[in-house]
């Protein structure tokens, strides 16, 4: 099969397109002949490279991807040949007590396909048979490889773990990115008020596209959090999504009492300094999660099934040319998910 491989971290030059062989199914697995896949500021993190890392080489990127079954393992009984799919990247072992009590999430052995295992940037990948959900016609492989990763992310952090009650308001830090267009239209499915904070007016037009009420263009007004406050008449917003970090000052300023920051990342850097005044003056919680459990990627995924949330596609690129596509997205250009198209 043709995939993308590295055997040493870098820049993307390092990602080659080359041949790799066909991977086979085991007990209770799944081959998968992708159609797409889609990127994530993951992969490039993952390319790059951090210390304790340990991968196979060589590594094949990629955690999403659409398709269909190419082969069965033995004592697989829920699939055939031919049944079109969607994968869900989170890989845990079924086993350990967060599996048994339906937190796959936070298995004990849990892993990102693409990060510690080789994942989609290729021809074909073998899954669990569990790791796949059935992709209708109407469908397209792009758009359910776009959704997958993003949407489970926004909906478990947002409903499950954030617990968003109808009229309560949620200020999202970023416009554009998968996740946070995904998390804009889970807030307003959800029945919030939504505020957004964002780097450009176009990105801005792509927030109210999507339902936001409230913009604020951070490169016009740098203190957001102060805008907030008077947007809010000096209430402060229920929920706000951070996953930058290096803006939790602001966050925790423009939080109510009793508010929650909600974080499924790090995009301004994994270390930073938190003014501790205003967890305990304000009473803020800090709830973080990954992923989602498969019940809550099985409420989404059939949501966007029935067009109740729909992910926003930006540039594809042929799988031979990922590292450019890679460039683009950290670039931080995009407007919704970047895709592959895999031929």
């Amino acid at each position: 099969m043709k995939a993308i491989l590295f055997y040493t971290h870098g820049g993307s030059e390092v990602l080659q397109y080359a041949d790799f062989p066909t991977p086979e199914p085991g007990r209770g697995q799944v081959l998968v002949r992708l159609r797409a896949a889609a990127l994530n500021r993951m992969d490039v993190i993952t390319r790059i490279g951090w210390p304790g890392l340990k991968l196979e080489y060589p590594h094949i990127p990629g955690a999403d991807g659409a398709g269909e079954v190419a082969a069965l393992g033995e004592g697989v009984s829920q699939w055939k040949v031919g049944d079109r799919v969607v994968i869900n990247s989170n890989m845990s072992c079924g086993r350990c007590e967060y599996c048994l009590a339906g937190m796959d999430n936070r298995c004990r052995s849990w892993q990102l396909l693409g990060e510690t295992r080789r994942g989609t940037y290729a021809q074909y990948v073998v899954l669990p048979e569990q790791n796949l959900y059935p992709l209708p016609g109407h469908v397209s492989e792009r758009a359910a490889a776009a959704a997958a990763l993003v949407f489970q992310t926004a909906w478990h952090s947002l409903i499950t773990c954030g617990a968003l009650r109808p009229g309560e308001s949620v200020l999202i830090i970023g416009a554009s990115g998968g996740v946070n267009t995904a998390y804009i239209q889970v807030a307003k499915l959800a029945g919030g008020l939504v505020y957004v904070v964002g780097s450009s007016p176009e990105k801005l037009e792509i927030a109210k596209s999507l339902g936001a009420d409230f913009v604020i263009d951070r490169s016009r007004e740098e203190n957001w959090s102060k805008t907030i406050y008077e947007l809010t008449g000096k209430r402060g917003v229920d929920v706000i999504v951070d996953n930058v970090g290096t803006t939790y000052p602001q966050s925790f300023r423009a939080a109510c009492k009793g508010g929650r920051i909600l974080t499924v990342g790090n995009t301004g850097g994994a270390k930073f300094e938190i003014d501790n005044r205003y967890m305990f003056g304000k009473h803020l919680s800090i709830i973080g999660s990954s992923m989602a459990n498969r019940k809550d990627f099985s409420r989404v995924m059939e949501l966007i099934y029935a067009g109740k949330l729909t992910p926003m596609l930006d540039a594809d690129f042929p799988l031979e040319d990922a590292a450019s596509a890679q460039e683009y997205l950290a670039q931080g250009r995009q407007k919704g998910k970047i895709t592959l198209s895999i031929a």
